[in-house]
């Protein structure tokens, strides 16, 4: 009985050296990635992808964008919702590697213990809030976290009011700001999703496809709020935005040249079951839907 326990320390103890050699060779190839992109001259924002936290190749991107752009050490703040239990996020290898201080917000009091009983949760400043976010509360969620005025980056993800969030905000003042699009819709499609307080993906449709907001929408909303858009990641499901006072070397595009429709296939039938739709499949099983105009104004059909 002694030996079990004995063998089972040692593999406990050799299991988190090994996370630990993985965490720390993950964040060595991210370190030397970023020092060799931030001094590149890019045509796209897909040049200077990499992955080492980020779900697709937004780690990379987001090194670029800090390194390229004037960021004060006391702006050097990020806001960041819908992360689950964040150890795949927009925002980690930011907090760690550039130590910059954040708040994390989720609805899930597991993902947030989660978070709260991680390593990063003492060795970083960084703020979890448990909380279902609305338009009405987002302003006050912020305030809570004793965060106000110029940040450096707001990540926007929740499948679903994402539109309807950003444009509610008010109490920060980001420099960049990365928000989900839906690229069911194209680039010409001024589409959101319904305003709803309870929205959640998973319930709405079954297929998984209906959540969110389409580049248009995103992309005018950009311009009222005073941001450049500057383009896609590779996989289609991120924008990026600069404030305009802060953008001295990156082209404004228009919609449709920034857009990038998305490869990856998560559709689903009535019975959970994966389909793996692509194309103009995945739009045809929405059909019938309805969506809000954010040019016109009013409710449309699919």
């Amino acid at each position: 009985m002694i030996l079990v326990k004995i063998k089972r320390r040692v593999q406990r103890i050799l299991n988190d050296a090994l996370k630990n050699d993985i965490k720390n060779t993950q964040l060595l190839s991210g370190k030397i990635m970023a020092s060799l992109n931030e001094k590149k001259t890019i045509q796209n924002l897909q040049e200077v992808e990499f992955k080492v936290f980020s779900q697709w190749g937004d780690d990379g991107i987001i090194q670029y964008l800090i390194s390229q752009l004037d960021i004060t050490d006391s702006g050097k703040i990020f806001v960041e919702f819908g992360v689950e239990n964040y150890t795949e996020s927009n925002t980690r290898f930011l907090l760690i590697n550039d130590n910059w201080k954040g708040l994390v917000i989720d609805g899930s009091r597991k993902n947030v213990d989660y978070i709260k009983g991680d390593d990063i949760y003492w060795q970083h400043d960084l703020t979890a809030i448990c909380q279902f976010i609305t338009k009405d509360n987002i302003n006050g969620l912020i305030k809570s976290a004793h965060i106000e005025g110029e940040i450096g980056i707001l990540s926007v993800d929740i499948d679903g009011n994402d539109y309807w969030l950003w444009k509610s905000i008010n109490v920060i003042d980001p420099v960049i700001v990365i928000s989900e699009y839906n690229s069911i819709w194209g680039y010409d499609k001024p589409y959101s999703v319904i305003y709803n307080d309870a929205f959640v993906r998973n319930s709405m449709h079954y297929s998984n496809l209906f959540y969110g907001t389409s580049l248009l929408s995103i992309c005018d909303l950009a311009e009222e709020k005073g941001y450049d858009f500057i383009g896609c990641n590779s996989a289609g499901n991120n924008a990026y935005f600069i404030r305009k006072d802060k953008n001295k070397s990156f082209r404004k595009l228009t919609c449709k040249e920034g857009f990038v429709d998305a490869k990856f296939r998560e559709s689903r039938d009535k019975n959970g079951r994966m389909t793996f739709l692509n194309g103009q499949a995945k739009y045809n099983e929405i059909r019938g839907l309805t969506v809000f105009n954010t040019r016109t104004q009013k409710e449309e059909i699919l």
